[in-house]
């Protein structure tokens, strides 16, 4: 297929890429022209506008980071969305406001094109192993037109129903991925100060009912002491503020949610917009002026070391 690939950010690079290996035909378009050189050297095409890149898709796919970076892509006379030839689909695959996500969607349908929601979540790593988790929402008819494509893009791919449902899933996901990770540097630092070795604390909470996603995977990043999620202060902020937002919307009390948000942004004041998210642990060994770190742990995730070796390059 001709695809039209917005965003090649940590996640978006690799997905584009993954389509790319599979032999799709693609055009990419970034604000920083740099992030696709990769691709480009791979046989993708670059785009210098939006509408450059959508002109012949067949199907466009956007990794943006933020809602407000969708807003500045998908409507507007040279926008995606009028960009893109009737009947192509898109497939959009940023964490955005669920309302945000039907009023885009309903314009794009105006339009004549196909729409499918497709937020990733499960880490970066796997999104360069092609094994991400995906949560779709849309009709069925175009949740299994975007499927081929989603599933080189990801492993687990679960359908949420109508638009609107995979963001606010996501978002919830992404809420209980910051919770549990304060959680599990919590429980690092008890083993510690109660003299405990950190590399068996860590396995010992990796078997036990005490498990977590975020621990089994960004605890390995704190006991290393790179941090290095791929993912941002800036970034689990929007996410963890989308949440609230639909907390508010729903009349649903979130306490431990506002809680780990006042953290992470009290982490964001303290360490600045860009460093990784998993930073949100540091506050604690700040304060008692003591490191969560053990041998053998690696600095990056599995997967992630072709983004190593392009950020080193």
């Amino acid at each position: 297929m001709k695809v039209a690939f917005i965003g090649l950010g940590n996640v978006g690079y690799p997905l584009a890429r993954n389509l790319l290996k599979a032999g799709h035909e693609l055009k990419v378009h970034d604000l920083d022209r740099e992030r696709a050189a990769g691709l480009l050297a791979e046989g993708a095409v670059w785009a210098g506008s939006i509408a450059e890149a959508a002109a012949d898709a067949q199907a466009a796919v956007t990794s943006l980071p933020n809602p407000r970076a969708v807003s500045a892509v998908v409507p507007g006379d040279t926008g995606l969305l009028a960009s893109l030839p009737r009947g192509a689909l898109w497939i959009e695959m940023s964490t955005t406001d669920d309302a945000e996500m039907k009023a885009h969607a309903q314009a794009a349908v105006d339009l004549g094109l196909a729409v499918v929601e497709a937020p990733i979540t499960g880490g970066a790593n796997r999104a360069w192993t092609g094994e991400i988790s995906i949560l779709v929402g849309g009709e069925e008819a175009d949740v299994a037109r975007a499927m081929p494509l989603l599933q080189i893009m990801g492993g687990e791919i679960e359908h949420m129903g109508p638009i609107g449902a995979a963001s606010v899933v996501k978002v919830i996901t992404n809420m209980l991925a910051f919770v549990h990770l304060l959680a599990s540097g919590e429980a690092l630092m008890l083993a510690k100060r109660a003299g405990v070795d950190l590399a068996k604390a860590y396995h010992g909470i990796r078997i036990s009912s005490g498990n977590s996603f975020a621990h089994e995977t960004e605890g390995q990043l704190v006991l290393n002491g790179s941090y290095n999620c791929a993912f941002t202060m800036d970034l689990a902020l929007k996410d963890m503020n989308l949440t609230l937002d639909l907390a508010r919307d729903t009349a649903t009390p979130l306490p431990l949610a506002e809680l780990t948000g006042a953290l992470f942004e009290e982490a964001r004041k303290r360490y600045g917009d860009k460093a990784w998210s998993t930073e949100a642990v540091r506050l604690l060994e700040d304060r008692l002026g003591v490191e969560l770190r053990a041998a053998g742990f690696p600095e990056v995730l599995p997967g992630m070391e072709p983004a190593l070796e392009k950020r080193q390059n």
